[in-house]
């Protein structure tokens, strides 16, 4: 093969002789490094060399015209003494780069073991596709930094999203590469989310109805065009259910006679009894019955649990003139009729399902309210017979 000593100049005159796929010219003064140039003109640039091990190999530095002749030949001296040196390999380098995945063939792996245990996979897979995966999906994972990762976070704040939401975003991202250490994916050594500080945030938010703003919302539920949302929100006021268990309910799990109704997975992961009170079960009495159709309040066109009633609710609400109200917020305001009904937090924690005590300490105001007024009547029939 022929050598020269290469120059810009030189390069810029070599061709392809016809009949040849490819010509090579190989540079005197720095071993190894060689220009390739076609037919068609391109004229690339590699250094080949011999590994530790005496394997050839060939590195590809890049192609005149995307880089320059003395870009080129700085690169084959660097390369030249890093293997000489013994303190690198350029191939093996960059095989190991092609081996390190993007974020999105990440999230595919994330979305696939998640789905096999995540009771909330449909939110997990929500954070992942709208707003994880636009912004990273393209990178490698070993490119991704911490830097970068607390501006986006940043910039999520900044678009107004909620700051539970925009940790949530924060957390799914923190689970893939926590994954990705797991499973000593190439490229990832620690977990560039790890250590990200967030401003401390208050995300409770407690809402309670009145009895009159109940009353008006029943009423706007009754004239809506979903049938069911009426049994619906009653039976959320006096149950404190969640809105995904009550949509879920099926009849086997209702005991009339022991008036209670089973949820056979909560959001605790555990299995609960609620009680029924008897304004609950006449509700539950007077509710549709569908042929083949196991739901307490399914939808009537689908006869399967509602998906989503935004619509309906959005709709009710306003009405009411309770735009302010969240569907979540009937738990709370259940929670707080028993509270100054005289009932001690213990027992409505249970009927809540609460996990632990602290859940249901947001409602300790309630019941401080409760004792006041204990004390007050106490101390009214103590001044009236003695003072």
């Amino acid at each position: 093969m022929p050598k020269e000593k290469l120059t810009s100049q030189f390069v810029n005159l070599i061709y392809c002789d016809p009949g040849k796929s490819k010509e090579e010219f190989f540079d005197t003064e720095i071993k190894g490094f060689t220009v390739e140039v076609r037919p068609s003109g391109n004229r690339t640039f590699y250094l080949r060399y011999t590994d530790q091990s005496g394997k050839q190999k060939q590195y590809r530095i890049g192609r005149y015209g995307d880089i320059s002749f003395d870009q080129a030949r700085k690169k084959a001296r660097e390369l030249k003494a890093a293997i000489v040196l013994g303190v690198g390999d350029p191939s093996q380098a960059k095989a190991e780069a092609k081996a390190v995945i993007t974020y999105g063939e990440l999230a595919i792996q994330h979305l696939a073991h998640a789905k096999t245990y995540q009771r909330a996979y449909d939110t997990t897979r929500m954070y992942v596709q709208r707003h994880i995966v636009p912004r990273w999906g393209k990178m490698r994972l070993s490119d991704i930094g911490q830097r970068d990762i607390a501006k986006w976070l940043s910039e999520k704040d900044r678009e107004g999203l909620a700051p539970a939401t925009v940790e949530k975003i924060k957390a799914t991202l923190s689970r893939s590469f926590e994954l990705a250490l797991q499973w000593q994916l190439a490229g990832v050594t620690v977990n560039p989310v790890r250590g990200i500080k967030r401003a401390k945030f208050n995300n409770s938010r407690n809402r309670f109805l009145s009895p009159e703003e109940v009353k008006r919302l029943l009423l706007a539920c009754g004239a809506s065009k979903n049938t069911q949302l009426r049994s619906i929100i009653s039976l959320l006021l006096l149950t404190g259910a969640r809105v995904s268990e009550l949509l879920n309910a099926e009849w086997r799990h209702v005991d009339v006679d022991r008036k209670h109704w089973l949820i056979p997975m909560s959001k605790t992961g555990k299995h609960r009894h609620v009680p029924l009170s008897q304004a609950a079960l006449d509700i539950i009495e007077e509710l549709p019955r569908f042929d083949d159709c196991p739901y307490l309040v399914p939808n009537p066109q689908t006869l399967k649990p509602f998906t989503e009633m935004k619509r309906a609710w959005d709709t009710a609400r306003t009405a009411a003139g309770l735009g302010d109200v969240r569907i979540h917020d009937l738990r709370h305001s259940a929670a707080s009729f028993m509270i100054n009904a005289g009932i001690d937090l213990f027992a409505v924690g249970r009927v809540l399902g609460h996990a632990d005590h602290q859940s249901t300490m947001r409602y300790a105001h309630l019941a401080n309210d409760t004792l006041l007024a204990a004390v007050e009547a106490g101390a009214a029939e103590m001044k009236g017979k003695t003072l």
